[in-house]
């Protein structure tokens, strides 16, 4: 069996400074053939989120949650702890933190943020700034159960295996379209979260074959 690459290294030196242009994927990239891009009817929101990787001695996971299914949006969703940019946070990675804080309990003080990744613009017209934080794995939540349901990890291993990255299609709102979905568990991944994901294992390990 192969070892595994060192995550650390790889978060601290593939991922986007926090300072620099990120790129942009999101849910139009596995359907270009969208009617309308909403960033060009001027309808995105700006939003961020934490990409929590916890470091367990046993080895690295990332902390995931379940959204209540009494939400407007995303409704019993997997996703990361975040939300919209408030006037108050001077950067995406501060909404990030005060999100997690908020959702999950999570303080600032247990995370080193590592980088960025690609912002990721939704068919629900978000364009989210995912920021990568490494977690020191003594911590206590507590969840805001109005928002979040559920807190669980999952092996970073099995998140970047890109043979655990499946395309599904379903039809929405009259058209078919398309996104990834990672199994776990008791667990569906899928959507923003699950392409956000894909995105972190493009960054830190080498392109696939053709």
């Amino acid at each position: 069996m192969a070892a595994e690459p060192d995550w650390r290294h790889l978060l601290a030196t593939r991922l986007h400074p926090l300072d620099a242009e990120v790129g942009e994927g999101g849910d139009y990239v596995l359907n270009p053939a969208a009617p309308v891009r909403l960033e060009e009817a001027g309808e995105l929101r700006p939003a961020a989120v934490l990409v929590p990787i916890v470091e367990r001695p046993e080895g690295l996971t990332m902390l995931l949650t379940l959204r209540s299914d009494r939400l407007s949006s995303h409704a019993g969703q997997v996703s990361f702890p975040g939300g919209r940019v408030e006037s108050s946070d001077e950067t995406f990675a501060a909404t990030a933190l005060r999100e997690t804080r908020e959702e999950i309990g999570l303080d600032a003080s247990f995370i080193t943020i590592m980088g960025a990744l690609d912002a990721y613009v939704t068919g629900t017209g978000f364009r989210i700034h995912p920021i990568v934080g490494l977690v020191r794995p003594d911590f206590t939540l507590t969840l805001d159960t109005a928002e979040v349901v559920e807190a669980f990890e999952v092996p970073l291993g099995h998140l970047m295996n890109r043979a655990n990255h499946e395309r599904h299609s379903a039809v929405w709102r009259g058209e078919t379209r398309h996104y990834f979905v990672i199994p776990h568990e008791r667990h569906y991944i899928w959507g923003a979260t699950a392409g956000m994901i894909v995105d972190l294992a493009d960054k830190l390990l080498p392109a696939p074959a053709p």
